[in-house]
């Protein structure tokens, strides 16, 4: 990732993989490698908020701190039950040996859907990764289980206690009404939170302004991000233009010098 990132003139990276840092941390281990990014440590917790999945992004934090510590234990054994409880629902429909094939595609990583669909498209179960969220894994499929997410204002904590920034993710992505939109803002402004994501992936310019100005409403600061999970051709690409926002409130500004260029 730090060799793409440095090839497209990327300056600043943080990997928010989901509920885990392991991404960062072998990102880190050959940082030096690439002195022209400057890695920002990241994460995407998972939560709960008004019955709803909420993303809240860490940026900055000491990722060796006990908060973060015990976040990742409990994001952890979520995702485990979480993925237990999703197997055997797949096996009940004839789908054998989803654990562990799933869990075989996680290698490293945080056990999740994805890797349920990464593993039923090599067994030919399925076609595609679209094919197993629209029939098994998707929203109101057989393998859309709720897992016992932590809070939204104990994740913000676990962020603010380890020094970093919290940031809503991808707010849009919720489709909220826009007074629900403004009570989530509200809650996580309540609960320590800084900053919002203004613009991820491909979004319009009206709907990133529509989100800088609830952020300035609530004083918060603003972040980017390109949503960038995997190569495809209707995925967005990493990186993300900076300039686009006209932002003097950016939450980068904390890591981003000269040098550094202007993307993200």
């Amino acid at each position: 990732m730090l060799g793409r990132a440095a090839a497209a003139g990327i300056g600043l990276l943080a990997i928010t993989d989901h509920d885990t840092v392991r991404g960062y941390r072998a990102a880190q281990a050959i940082s030096s490698d690439y002195p022209e990014v400057h890695l920002v440590p990241g994460i995407e917790y998972s939560c709960r908020w008004s019955a709803t999945t909420i993303h809240i992004v860490g940026l900055g934090m000491d990722c060796d701190h006990p908060a973060m510590v015990e976040g990742l234990a409990v994001l952890d054994a979520a995702r485990i039950e979480r993925g237990e409880k999703i197997a055997q629902r797949l096996e009940r429909r004839g789908f054998e040996g989803a654990l562990a094939g799933a869990v075989a595609e996680a290698g490293e990583s945080q056990l999740g859907r994805p890797h349920f669909s990464a593993w039923m498209v090599a067994q030919g179960h399925v076609r595609d990764h679209n094919e197993a969220f629209d029939k098994y894994l998707g929203q109101g499929k057989p393998g859309d289980v709720k897992a016992f997410w932590p809070e939204l204002a104990e994740v913000v904590q676990w962020i603010a206690q380890a020094g970093g920034v919290a940031v809503i993710a991808h707010p849009l992505k919720y489709s909220f009404t826009r007074m629900k939109l403004r009570r989530l803002v509200k809650d996580f402004v309540a609960a320590g939170g800084q900053a919002m994501e203004v613009l991820s992936g491909r979004q319009t310019p009206d709907q990133s302004h529509r989100l800088q100005r609830l952020a300035d409403e609530f004083g918060l600061q603003v972040s980017a991000g390109s949503d960038f999970h995997r190569d495809g051709p209707f995925n967005p690409d990493l990186g993300v233009e900076l300039g686009r926002l006209q932002a003097a409130t950016g939450v980068w500004q904390r890591w981003l010098d000269d040098k550094h260029g202007n993307r993200q």
